[in-house]
Formats: structure tokens, C-alpha cells, sequence
């Protein structure tokens, strides 16, 4: 299906992007990728080098004529050059792999998400308090409802209140659009910011699955493999009649599993646990992930008890299954005989976006161009709430890449 288009364009995205991955230590090669968008110049590292069987991987995927290529990382670290600091060899990633770095806390702090890379450094100053275990319950209009006043919050039990000029909500498309939703007025009965009535609409988490592949022949020892991708299919098959110029998506490795994690995605006694532990020691796991499309009926809503829930049909699942069909005949001519195909659930909602789309018309978006609610005037949104299409790659660093750029507007023009 049709993917929206966006009120702002890339051009005005691309020097964001590029401060971005300097804030966030991206690794990668530029130009590897046969389909990345143009930068304005390289990765600020370089690429995390593969362990030696996911190199076998990329060897044989190369042979068959595609062009899979290391996966852009954040990570505060650096293999090859003691200076950019701190200096990690190969054996270290393999020990956070151990450790399960993928999908969880990372308590050597190498990993560059949001708690390393932006909420340290920003606490560090006298200006910025972080507030932790607030729940913040509404946000409170003035008088005459045309901006918000203050942000209710129940802390250790006690409802607070907390004002200021300008407010900024980044609670993730899930938690802003409830939020707006929740904070209704006598005047505003269907919310706050919706006059458009698009709070909580559009809602997208992307059609994934995990694929695991394993070649019955040759162990994959690989304790840090996530390191490869591949988006040969990202624009469709070539020569395909029926899925050439079809967007399918994007493939990369996930984090190393093992045989227990395996069966928690299979059903009731599909494998024995020594089964899985053994599939699980000669296998490759993939992550599969397709475009998932803004249609108006998918949408955040709250119940009678104030609690949320999600209307969600899913989008694009024959294009997936189409995905996951040309990756394993790939992988079949690198010597991997055996495969399991687990769509992800409703629940798996990592990359959840839309709810509050941006937009140039208050009649068919919440939010402008600049990240403010057309309807209030002191109230932004800059994360991927806001979003009119999701794409199929990871929406993290283009969430941070528009918050940099709303954080500008409003040091530039409103602060």
C-alpha cells in the first residue's frame, strides 16, 4: 500500500542525521550499504568487524550476488584506534554477547543508547533534573485552553504539579497519544491537541519476525553477532513479475540466541529443550522487517477504566513472507538446511510510531512541521508519535535526528 509522504524532507533531516551519529558513536562504512541515502561524509567509527562465522555468512551471501554489509552501531568504543577510547578488542564484544547485550541493559555502558548518550551527560549539568518514578497522569490547559499550563504527576503517591513556559512530550506514540487522550477537557472532550481528530490513529510498529537459519554441518560459535545486514530486497526482487518494485524490507542479524529463547517462541513441544539447545548452536538469527503502513483504524484508545488499548490489523505480512522466502533461498547456497519462521506478536511494539502525525493541515495531522501541536501553542512532540510512515529500518536514529532539529527551533526561535 501507499506510504505517506512527509511535511519536511530529507535535505532538511541530513545535517541532523550526521550530528546524530556523531552523539550516538555510530560505527559503520559508508557506502556499504547499496541503498543508504547520502551523508556528509563517513561514520564518525569505523564498522564493527564481523566474528570469523558470521564473515562466512557475508562471504557466501556476497557469492550469491547479494551485497549484505555491516550494520551501523552505536557503541562507545573503538576496536582499532585507542584514542577515540575506550579500546575494546573482538573478545569483548563476544563477551557482551554473552551477557545478552542485545535488548538489555548494558551495565558497562558501552552500548550508546539514550541513557549513555543524552540523559547522562545532560544531567550532569546544575539546570536538569531528572524526576524518576513520576507517572505523569494529565497535562493541564490554561483558562482558555490554548496552551498547556502545567503536567500533573502522582509521585511516591502524592499528586504533584509542575509548571513551566514550554512543554515537551516525548513519552513514546503509545504513552503521548494516551497522555493528550487523557488530559481531556469539558472543551476539548476528545483530547488534547486533537481537533483533527487524529490522536491515537496511524498507529505502526513495523511487521516483523525472527528467522532463525542453522547449518547442520558447521557450529556458529558467535557469542556478538549482530553485525550484519542485508537490504538487497528493501525495493522488491529484481525480475520478479510479481515483486519487482514491491517493497519487501530490511534484514539484519539480532542478538545471539540460545536454545531456552528458542523455545520460548515456538509452540507447546514443538522441540525438545535438547533439541533447541542443539538447533541453537549452529544457528543464525535473523531479524526480518517490513514497512508497516498508517491506516486510520490502527489506533491508540483508552478504555471505560481509563487503561489502553490498541485496535491493530497488520499490514504487509505477505510481503514479509515473501522477505523471509528469498533470504532462506539465499542462505540455502551457504550451506543452512534448516529454518523457523516466529512472526512477532502484537506485543513486540519496540518501534512503535504515528498517533500523532506531523503535518502541514490541523485538519488531518496534531502536530506542524516544528514538532508544536497545532492546537496548543507551548506544547511539542519530537518523538516518533509524530511520524506519518514508518518506513522499515529502525526509527532510533530518526527520532533523534528530529529532536535535534525541534530542540534548535525552539533554542532558536522560542526559548
Amino acid at each position: 500500500g501507499p506510504s505517506p509522504a512527509w511535511p519536511i524532507t530529507y535535505a532538511d533531516l541530513a545535517p541532523y542525521y550526521d550530528r546524530a551519529e556523531q552523539l550516538y558513536h555510530v560505527h559503520g562504512r559508508r557506502g556499504a550499504d547499496p541503498f543508504e541515502p547520502p551523508a556528509g561524509g563517513p561514520f564518525p567509527h569505523g564498522p564493527v568487524t564481523h566474528a570469523p562465522r558470521i564473515a562466512e555468512v557475508a562471504d557466501g551471501l556476497r557469492a550469491y550476488g547479494l551485497q549484505p554489509f555491516e550494520m551501523p552501531m552505536g557503541v562507545k568504543m573503538s576496536e582499532d584506534d585507542p584514542g577515540s577510547g575506550p579500546f575494546v578488542l573482538r573478545e569483548t564484544f563476544e563477551a557482551m554477547g554473552r551477557a545478552a547485550f542485545d535488548g538489555y541493559p548494558d551495565l558497562l555502558h558501552l552500548k550508546c543508547d539514550a541513557e549513555v548518550a543524552t540523559v547522562k551527560p545532560a544531567t550532569a549539568h546544575d539546570n536538569v533534573h531528572l524526576l524518576t518514578g513520576a507517572d505523569v497522569t494529565r497535562l493541564v490547559t490554561s483558562a482558555s485552553g490554548r496552551e498547556v499550563a502545567a503536567v500533573e504527576a502522582t509521585v511516591d503517591g502524592e499528586t504533584r504539579t509542575f509548571t513551566a513556559d514550554t512543554f515537551a512530550l516525548c513519552a513514546g506514540a503509545v504513552n503521548s497519544a494516551a497522555l493528550l487522550l487523557r488530559s481531556a477537557t469539558r472543551t476539548q472532550p476528545d483530547g488534547l491537541a486533537n481537533r483533527s481528530g487524529r490522536v491515537g490513529r496511524h498507529f505502526m510498529r513495523h511487521v516483523t519476525s525472527k528467522f532463525y537459519s542453522a547449518a547442520s554441518a558447521t557450529p556458529n560459535p558467535t557469542q556478538f553477532q549482530k553485525t550484519l545486514a542485508v537490504n538487497d530486497f528493501y525495493f522488491g526482487v529484481p525480475g520478479d513479475p510479481e515483486w519487482d518494485g514491491v517493497p519487501l524490507g530490511h534484514i539484519h542479524l539480532m542478538g545471539k540466541h540460545r536454545g531456552w529463547q528458542i523455545l520460548q517462541d515456538l509452540p507447546m513441544g514443538a522441540l525438545t529443550p535438547h533439541e533447541a539447545d542443539a538447533f541453537a548452536a549452529n544457528s543464525v538469527d535473523w531479524w526480518v522487517q517490513g514497512e508497516d503502513l498508517p491506516l486510520e483504524d490502527n489506533r491508540i484508545t483508552l478504555g471505560p477504566d481509563g487503561g489502553i488499548r490498541v485496535r491493530y490489523t497488520e499490514t504487509n505480512r505477505k510481503a514479509q513472507e515473501k522477505l523471509m522466502d528469498v533470504l532462506e533461498e539465499a542462505l540455502r547456497t551457504v550451506g543452512f538446511d534448516r529454518f523457523l519462521r516466529v512472526p512477532m506478536p502484537l506485543g513486540v511494539v519496540n518501534h512503535q510510531c504515528g498517533t500523532c502525525r506531523m503535518g502541514e493541515d490541523p485538519a488531518t495531522s496534531v502536530v506542524d512541521p516544528n514538532g508544536k501541536a497545532h492546537d496548543l501553542a507551548n506544547l511539542y512532540l519530537a518523538d516518533a508519535s509524530v511520524f506519518p510512515s514508518s518506513a522499515a529500518t529502525n526509527p532510533t536514529l530518526t527520532i533523534a535526528a528530529n529532536a535535534l532539529r525541534v530542540a534548535e527551533h525552539l533554542q532558536g526561535e522560542v526559548l
